[in-house]
């Protein structure tokens, strides 16, 4: 359904070095980095970018937004999560763990990114 997805960031260095780590933690490549600065990241045919916005304004996070990044084990969600939170990142919500709900249960694990961004790494029980 979606071709990529990008999130804004003021400090594309310290974006960098978080998404390195937490996104390492899922088996993820470091980031490229293009011409004008902006980190990129491929995997398993998903494209996730950052950028400074082009409109000039600060970045800002979207309330009520979060993007969730696929996570095989709770093993791996929680070295995501303790990657973020060393690089640059802030724990939210409840700590990592299991949640059930509509028949389903969810291995969460919630950051902060270092321009405010919720983001998820997600693990299907």
């Amino acid at each position: 359904m979606f071709s990529h997805v990008m999130l804004g960031a003021d400090d594309l260095e310290a974006s960098k070095t978080f998404y390195d780590a937490a996104l390492g933690a899922l088996g993820v490549r470091p980031g490229r980095v293009d011409p004008k600065g902006r980190p990129f990241y491929a995997h398993t045919g998903g494209l996730f970018m950052l950028t400074a916005p082009i409109d000039g304004q600060p970045a800002s996070c979207g309330n009520g937004s979060t993007l969730g990044f696929a996570a095989e084990t709770p093993e791996q969600a929680d070295a995501f999560h303790k990657a973020g939170v060393e690089n640059g990142g802030a724990a939210i919500e409840d700590p990592p763990g299991w949640r059930e709900g509509l028949g389903m249960k969810l291995y969460l694990a919630y950051l902060r990114d270092p321009s405010g961004n919720k983001i998820c790494a997600m693990c299907r029980g």
